[in-house]
C-alpha cells in the first residue's frame, strides 16, 4: 500500500541530572563539591535514504523518542550525551509542524539532515554552584526536558507518467479504474453527461 502523507510524534531526549557528591579530603569543607554535570539529550533528526520511496513504515511507528543523557556522576565525572536519534525519510518529505502548519523541513537530497526535537541540556552538579561563601553547596540542576511536538510527514511525489488529452474525454475516469485515485473531474456532478429532448 502506498501511504503519502502521515501525522507522527516526536520527542528528544531528555538531559541527564547533575550530581550533589563530596570528596573525602583532609582541610576541604565537607571534602569539596565532587558532583558532576548531566549529559545532554539526544536529538531526533530526519535523514534522506534515497532507497525509500513512501512513509510505509510510518504507519506501525508513529512515536519516536530519543534516549536522555546519563546523570553526572561522583568525582566530578559528568554524564555521557546520549547518541543522536536518526530517522530515515524518502526524498521529497516535507515536514510541517501539527500545531503551528509551519514548514520545519524539506528534505530533498540523499544525506540531507534536519533537526525535528532538539536534546534537553544536561543539569549542573554541584561543583558548579560552589563560592568562597558557601564551598561545599548541597544544589544541583535536573536535566531540562526534550522538545516534544507532533509532526505531519508528506511525500511530494513527482509522476513518471502523465495523461494528455482534451477536456472531457475521460482521463479522470480511466485513472480512477487502473489506480485507487479519485481525481476530482473537470465536469461537475450537477452538469448530466447527455441532455435528453423530448
Amino acid at each position: 500500500m502506498f501511504v503519502d502523507q502521515v501525522k507522527i510524534y516526536v520527542k528528544g531526549g531528555d538531559g541527564g541530572d547533575g550530581m550533589v557528591a563530596f570528596r573525602r579530603e583532609k582541610y576541604v569543607p565537607n571534602g569539596g563539591p565532587a558532583g558532576g554535570d548531566g549529559g545532554k539529550g539526544a536529538d531526533v533528526i530526519f535523514e534522506v535514504d534515497e532507497g525509500l520511496r513512501t512513509l510505509m513504515d510510518f504507519r506501525y511507528q508513529r512515536h519516536f523518542k530519543a534516549d536522555r543523557g546519563e546523570h553526572g556522576m561522583s568525582k566530578n565525572q559528568h554524564g555521557r550525551n546520549s547518541k543522536h536519534m536518526i530517522v530515515k525519510v524518502p526524498p521529497g518529505t516535507v515536514i510541517t509542524d501539527d500545531d503551528t502548519k509551519e514548514v520545519i523541513a524539506d528534505l530533498t537530497q540523499h544525506g540531507q539532515q534536519a533537526i525535528i526535537a532538539k536534546g534537553g541540556r544536561g543539569g549542573r552538579g554541584n561543583t558548579r554552584f560552589a563560592t568562597p561563601a558557601n564551598p561545599a553547596p548541597e544544589l544541583s540542576e535536573k536535566g531540562e526536558p526534550g522538545m516534544e511536538r507532533y509532526v505531519v510527514l508528506e511525500l511530494k511525489l513527482l509522476a513518471d507518467v502523465g495523461l494528455v488529452g482534451f477536456p472531457s474525454v475521460g482521463k479522470s475516469t480511466l485513472l480512477s479504474v487502473v489506480s485507487s485515485a479519485r481525481p476530482k473531474s473537470e465536469r461537475t456532478i450537477s452538469q448530466p453527461l447527455f441532455q435528453i429532448l423530448v
